[in-house]
């Protein structure tokens, strides 16, 4: 497997994560009372997977030099 590979795989697992926390995060605001605390923690795990996608998605692009 190359490395874009690798990176592709890699792409997929974390947005699969990010979406499951959508759903977590969704299913948890339904239902009072929900542990705000818990929402914040996955909402952060939210923002740390986004950030781990764009490095991964901007490995694959190639530099543009301007």
């Amino acid at each position: 497997m190359d490395r874009n590979q690798e990176i592709i795989y890699q792409l997929e697992e974390l947005k699969s994560e990010h979406r499951g926390l959508d759903e977590a995060i969704a299913r948890i605001a339904i239902t009072p009372p929900f542990d705000q605390l818990h929402i914040q923690r996955l909402k952060k795990r939210k923002l740390i997977l986004k950030d781990q996608i764009a490095i991964l998605e901007n490995q694959l692009l190639p530099d543009i030099i301007a």
